[in-house]
């Protein structure tokens, strides 16, 4: 895992180099362990290394390849790049080093643009073609590692943050208003190629785009996610068989794949205790576990220590627990906010940058249980989504996911934004897309395919890659995520959710976890918002950097600030959180940059 940025011109001019150095500068802690930059004509690539496969200075990067005229600025891990390693020897090429970096710059000079179909991993990469003309990017099939850029008649920026980006200067941060649309009302989610900047985009998961230097573009998906039902219907032992099998090769793929130790996020729920298990299962030797807790509130407790302390001892791994005091979440909570790639308002995203700090000083890499809620259908709304039956298929999902109805929308922002419901348009479209049976089956593809991406994928990225830390979620390999995709949704959805799973983990994990209510990760002071952290909203809200942005209707503000405890998402969220998140991430990220 890494940090990657480059600049091609259009124009005939030299790469701005000064900017490029703008750029990897700022992704320092996403790659501690070193730094390389390539000039190359029209353009300048740049990286910062996270060493986990071959730790060498043969696997620096960038990679250049004189014969080919390839250069390569790669971020991620393939998992299976020892089978193509060998398929590539095998067709005449030779290797000299011992990383995944150079097999994927030899996929590219032996299969071009196809090599990712043939990628298993989370990957964010470009690679220069010097005979050709043109760059090429891509992103892994679910979005695990990000790719923004800035493209203008004179040239095409990219880098794996939209902080870097805006580092190299010239990108427009005016509010895009579709986008600012989404964040409000879905969860803080701004689907791909959108971000809350004008001038700063993504590439799509699964998405590839090809770049030549005289600014002619072309891109497309890869790979699409299939939720239909096999010709040959399986008996429910057939399916747990499957899963259990696809899972195993996961966590096995994740874990022997890196020249470093590898830890576990153990939060004491199912998703994390399982990861545990199946290592243990392989017979992984001294697994280390990592745990963090916070301050209760009377209406929620701050920690699951009863269970992620019962499944490490039920496993015998070296344990780690972390207890952070509220004054600690505050104090650090700007730090958090300046890690985010784009305004995140889940709760967790605080609790997991302060955890990967100390998970940090032990391990280089951790598995996580991001996903298999997503998955499998762990959330308590998929239910009652999958029940209401009145109404279309958006009307079904809104009712119990959209943060904000449009009217509401309209009540928060400033006139200057208002505008069409454009997440009704969004989702509709995606929930309509063909090759899913059920409604319920469009759900959860599009929650696995966009939103997942977008909330707890890059939560996990951003806040444990600022502290150099590599983050690797087994329950979206995408082999998995395929074979899950097809299953009957009753197999997801029954034992109040991620059955499946729960049948897999019988035997394997205590009961206790198995059959205990679902809980979240807890970081109850910014749900229930009140003392320091009210003050610290309101301070925000009211500053005069807020006012003079103009972006929200000052009597909603007010309104929520009256009694924040009385405004909740349909999710649980806090609108005042959400409001006063977006707006301190304007002023640590943007304010200054334009």
């Amino acid at each position: 895992m890494c940090g990657i940025a480059g600049e091609l011109r259009f124009d005939g001019t030299a790469p701005d180099q000064a900017g490029l150095r703008r750029m990897v500068a700022r992704l320092a802690r996403r790659g501690p362990d070193g730094e390389g930059l390539h000039v190359d004509g029209p353009v300048a690539l740049g990286h910062r290394r996270l060493a986990i496969i071959d730790l060498s200075e043969r696997s620096r990067q960038p990679m250049v390849d004189a014969a080919t005229g390839l250069a390569l600025v790669f971020n991620g891990t393939l998992y299976n790049y020892p089978q193509l390693r060998a398929e590539l020897i095998g067709k005449g090429h030779s290797f000299h080093s011992d990383g995944d970096t150079e097999v994927l710059l030899r996929a590219f000079a032996e299969w071009g643009e196809a090599c990712v179909e043939r990628l298993q991993g989370a990957f964010a990469f470009a690679i220069w073609d010097r005979l050709a003309g043109n760059l090429f990017l891509a992103r892994d099939r679910l979005g695990i590692k990000p790719l923004y850029y800035s493209l203008d008649a004179r040239r095409l920026r990219f880098a794996s943050t939209p902080q870097a980006l805006l580092a190299a200067g010239g990108i427009d941060t005016g509010i895009d208003p579709a986008a600012l649309h989404h964040h409000l009302t879905l969860h803080a989610v701004v689907p791909a190629p959108s971000t809350l900047l004008q001038g700063v985009r993504k590439l799509p998961p699964a998405g590839m785009m090809r770049v030549g230097v005289d600014g002619g573009l072309a891109s497309r998906p890869y790979w699409r996610l299939a939720a239909t039902r096999p010709d040959k219907p399986l008996r429910e032992a057939e399916w747990r068989e499957a899963i259990h099998d696809a899972l195993r090769q996961a966590v096995r793929k994740r874990l022997q794949i890196a020249d470093v130790k590898v830890g576990v996020l153990l939060s004491g729920g199912l998703d994390s205790s399982l990861l545990v298990a199946l290592l243990a299962e392989q017979g992984a030797q001294d697994l280390l576990t990592f745990s963090v807790g916070f301050e209760d509130q009377p209406e929620e407790r701050g920690h699951e220590f009863e269970y992620s302390d019962a499944v490490a001892a039920h496993f015998a791994t070296r344990h780690h627990q972390f207890h952070i005091p509220n004054s600690q979440v505050l104090g650090r909570l700007p730090e958090a906010v300046d890690a985010m790639a784009e305004p995140m308002v889940g709760q967790d995203a605080v609790a997991f940058y302060l955890l990967a700090e100390q998970v940090a000083k032990t391990v280089k890499v951790v598995q996580s249980g991001q996903g298999a809620d997503e998955v499998f259908g762990g959330y308590y709304w998929y239910p009652r989504m999958h029940a209401d039956t009145l109404g279309s298929p958006l009307e079904r999902f809104r009712r119990h996911y959209f943060d904000r109805d449009h009217a509401e929308y309209l009540e928060t922002v400033d006139p200057a934004h208002h505008g069409p419901d454009h997440t009704a348009f969004t989702v509709a479209a995606r929930l309509t897309e063909p090759d899913a049976d059920r409604f319920i089956d469009q759900v959860l593809r599009m929650d696995v395919t966009m939103l997942i991406t977008d909330d707890p994928v890059k939560r996990v990225d951003n806040m444990t890659m600022a502290w150099g830390l590599e983050a690797r979620v087994p329950f979206l390999d995408h082999e998995l995520v395929e074979i899950a995709a097809r299953m009957p949704p009753e197999l997801k959805l029954a034992s109040s959710g991620k059955h499946i799973l729960k049948s897999i983990a019988r035997g394997l994990l205590p009961d206790a976890v198995i059959d205990r209510e679902k809980g979240y990760f807890p970081m109850p002071a910014l749900k229930y918002v009140r003392g320091e952290f009210l003050e610290f909203m309101r301070d925000i809200l009211e500053s005069r950097a807020c006012r003079q942005r103009g972006l929200f209707q000052r009597d909603y503000v007010r309104k929520l600030l009256a009694a924040p405890e009385k405004h909740h998402t349909r999710i649980q969220g806090s609108k005042l959180w959400h409001l006063a998140l977006l707006e301190f991430w304007l002023q640590r990220n943007v304010d200054g940059c334009a």
